[in-house]
This record gives structure tokens, sequence and C-alpha cells, in this order.
């Protein structure tokens, strides 16, 4: 039996009205000043006043920054830490989606460590403890809340890239589903395909392992289950319910086991045509898997039944084929597109983001099929 770890935050929460323990999870671990970090859309919808004053009870004095981006840049974060670490804040408090949770995560870095973003990216280049975060998501779909990872753009280079190290775990990780009752349709189903392709690339990757596989089988189901529901009433409390669950369990899975060659296309594709994180993956899913799915055929006819398809009397091919086609029917069902065009990608910008891609080696490397550039031009190229 090969070796594995096993990284979650340092306590998780989860159910409806779990951040009403916030205040006391703050005096655990002493902290008398807090930063929220939020972005302008969920600033408005209010749920970060109930937050404030539950923190405010337990005594903090508490700060909120609402001008989170929605794909962080390291700029961004840079200038940022640089203008309010002077405030010594002891705890962050990352409130929204992914890109909330990123910025506060990369926030409690600088503050603990100084420096500017670019310093830390790769894999475990911080050299100790940041400032407590504790991650209270508002969509179902990125899993932040359980990583050790924080995504940058760095703009100069064209490439989103992550930081990583056990250090950015959350202290506490809050998923409370009130959180996501308000979330917008179409944010809806970019991040509850983005859970979806967590459990999928998760259970199918090289680094796959038996905690990992627990969590995304169980993850899978829920979401797909949910996620059409929560699109088309975002007031179903019980899809809104399954679906933090399934993307908190989805979100354990990669966090163990590790994401692959959809993310690894998904960096360029956000960066150099902003377009959001969750629809990146979700127009690339059905290029890549068709691309891998001869390199582990009883894996990803697994997938298809956890999808809801009806495998019995089928062979591992069929199954395989008829789960990437249930992939595909989820997505245009809910309303992500299907090319790249779609997006305002031009045909002559394809030979860029393949060579771009081939430089996403952590996430490639976990791929179940060892992909060439003309593997990866021929994704891209299908994509269109």
């Amino acid at each position: 039996m090969s070796i594995y770890e096993i990284r979650v935050p340092g306590k998780i929460c989860f159910g409806a009205g779990c951040t009403e323990t916030m205040g006391e999870e703050a005096t655990k671990i002493g902290a008398k000043r807090a930063l929220i970090v939020t972005d302008p859309g969920v600033y408005k919808t209010g749920v970060i006043d109930p937050v404030k004053e539950i923190l405010s009870k337990a005594k903090l004095s508490v700060d909120v920054f609402s001008e989170a981006e929605p794909e962080p840049s390291y700029s961004k974060l840079n200038a940022t830490a640089e203008e309010i670490r002077k405030n010594n804040y002891d705890l962050v408090v990352g409130i929204g989606g992914g890109s909330s949770i990123d910025t506060a995560k990369g926030l409690s870095l600088l503050f603990a460590h100084g420096g500017i973003g670019q310093d830390y990216g790769g894999v475990e280049k911080i050299p100790g403890p940041c400032v407590p975060v504790f991650a209270c998501p508002t969509t179902a779909g990125t899993g932040s809340e359980v990583t050790n990872i924080a995504v940058f753009d760095d703009r100069e280079r064209g490439l989103k890239q992550g930081i990583v190290s056990n250090y950015l775990l959350a202290r506490v990780a809050f998923v409370d589903p009130t959180l996501t009752y308000g979330c917008p349709a179409k944010v809806t189903a970019a991040s509850g395909m983005d859970a979806l392709i967590h459990a999928i690339e998760g259970y199918t990757g090289n680094k796959a392992n038996t905690f990992s596989d627990v969590v995304a089988l169980k993850a899978m189901p829920l979401i797909v289950g949910s996620l059409r529901k929560a699109v088309k009433n975002g007031s179903d409390k019980e899809a809104r319910n399954r679906m933090s669950e399934g993307a908190l369990l989805a979100g354990m899975a990669f966090m163990n086991s590790g994401c692959a060659a959809v993310h690894a296309l998904a960096f360029p594709l956000g960066s150099q045509f902003h377009v959001p994180h969750g629809v990146a993956n979700a127009v690339l899913l059905p290029y890549v898997t068709e691309c891998n799915l001869s390199s582990n055929l009883p894996r990803y006819a697994t997938v298809a039944k956890m999808l809801g398809v009806k495998t019995e009397g089928l062979s591992n091919q069929e199954a395989a084929e008829k789960g990437l086609a249930a992939a595909k029917a989820l997505a245009a069902d809910i309303g992500i597109p299907t090319h790249l065009r779609e997006l305002g990608v031009p045909k002559e910008a394809l030979e860029g983001l393949a060579t771009a891609t081939m430089n996403v080696t952590r996430l490639l490397a976990n791929n179940p099929k060892e992909l060439t550039l003309d593997d990866v031009r021929g994704i891209w190229e299908n994509a269109w």
C-alpha cells in the first residue's frame, strides 16, 4: 500500500447556522483584532453584518475589506497587504467564493512573513505559521475553505499560480449552507461544476488514495443530484444544503489527491481571457476527459455510476462514454457554454494557451494520462 497524507483544516463546522459559533472559536485562539475579507457583490448582500456582529460580541475589533477581486491577482494582494498590515490583525476571516478566501489566505501569509505574494509561489515556500484564517464559503464549489492552496493571477506572466503550503490551511472552516442561499444562478452553476470536477479529478488522478476515494465518491452523487435544482430554484434549501456538503467533500478529495489536466488548462484560460474559474473548468471538462478515458477506464466507469448512469451490463468503455455524456448533459442543462469561441477566445490564441498549459507541471503530473504538447493542442482545438 502506498503512503499518503490526510490534510484538513484545524476544524470543520458544517450545517445551517454554524457561523454563530465563530465568536467562541475566535475567543479560543485569543484573537483581538479581525479583518473580514470579501468581495463587493457579497458585501452588498448583507451577509457580512451578522458575522461582524458575532465577532464584535466576542469583544474583537473588526474591520472589513470588501474589495477582493473575482480572479485575485498578485498585484492587488501585494498592494492591499502593504496598505493595511500596520493594523496588526491576528485573525483573517474570508467570506465569499474561492477568490475571497484565497485573498484572505494570501493576506494572512503576507501579514505574518512580509514580502510579496510571488515570493511564495509554488510548493512549500512559506517558512512558518501564518495569521489564523477562518474560511466561510458563500458558494458551493471552490473548496478553498479546506485546501492548503491560494491561487493568484500573475498578470506579468499571463498565468495563474498556486501558493501551496500546509500553513495556508484554515484554522476553522465554517461551511454554513445559509450563506449560499442568495448565490446567483450563474455562479451556482459554475461553482457547482467546479466542485464536481474536483471530485472527478480527485478520484481519477494519479495520487488518488483511500481517503480521497471515500469523500470523492460521496461528493459526486450529492452534487449531481442537487445542482440542477439549486440552479433552477435558488431558494431550495435542501438542494443548497446538499450542494454545500458535496462541495465540502469534493474539496477534501482534491486537497488530498490533487487536481489534474482540467485545472491545468483552466489556469491560462482564466489568466489570459479572464474566464471565471468554474466556467473555464466546466467548458474544458468534456474535452480533457475524452482524451483521458482510455488511461483509467475502470475509474471513469465508476464516475459514470456516480453521475447517475445505469452501468449494469455495460463494458467499462461503454460506461465511461455514457458518463462523459452525462457530464455534458448536466453542464448544458445549467447553462454552461460548450465551446471556447462562445467565451470570446480567438482561434489564433490556442497555440499560446497550449504552450502555457505545459508550464502547469504540478497539475499535469497528476493527470491519469501523460499529456504531450500535441495532446494538449488537440484538447484546445477540440474545445474551440
